[in-house]
């Protein structure tokens, strides 16, 4: 056991409780030096960058853990999250899909990916990744909306039409929201009867 690393570690815990974010990031620094090679130290360092929107800070943090664990689907997430708040979209990306790759139970890569792709226009592509996150995460509204809105801009109306009646059995006021910004005003009576 390193004992410096624990000892600078425990101080960081300390600071970081107290919500003193920047003596914790320099108890964590300390952690580092004594350890460099201490994942759980460099995420952690990652995480109090991130807090403080100093993202591309966080992103180098998460890029050395990588380098030391290359197939920790958290952390190519985290990774990923981190890119697409710094305004690194293509970056954020490759991070998410590889993220999906390592990992491909993770419905809230699955999710930013789609979003990502969405971003840009790459409507299909986000469809495909959204449509993962809704299998992953059947009752979640936010995917289910972003997955129907992908297939309305793909021209798919039969496919929109789908999501929209998984969406009516579960969150009906989603689905209204997706009616509405889909223009689907065929499916107005179906709302007529419920609570929202």
């Amino acid at each position: 056991m390193n004992y410096d690393r624990v000892r600078h570690g425990l101080r960081g815990m300390f600071f970081n409780m107290l919500g003193q974010s920047e003596r914790a990031l320099a108890a964590y620094r300390d952690s580092h030096r004594a350890d460099p090679a201490h994942v759980g130290t460099l995420r952690t360092m990652a995480w109090l960058e991130a807090r403080q929107e100093r993202w591309a800070a966080a992103e180098a943090w998460f890029e050395c853990a990588i380098g030391i664990e290359p197939d920790d689907a958290p952390t190519w997430f985290n990774l990923g999250y981190v890119r697409d708040r710094g305004g690194m979209d293509e970056a954020a990306i490759a991070a998410m899909r590889r993220a999906t790759e390592l990992n491909p139970n993770n419905d809230r890569a699955w999710y930013g990916l789609g979003m990502l792709y969405a971003r840009h226009g790459r409507h299909a592509d986000a469809a495909a990744a959204l449509t993962e996150a809704g299998r992953l995460q059947p009752m979640n509204g936010l995917a289910w909306y972003a997955l129907g809105m992908a297939w309305q801009h793909c021209n798919e109306p039969e496919r929109v039409a789908a999501v929209i009646e998984h969406t009516l059995s579960h969150d009906p006021q989603t689905a209204q929201r997706l009616i509405r910004d889909t223009g689907r005003s065929d499916f107005m009576h179906r709302l007529g009867s419920m609570q929202l």
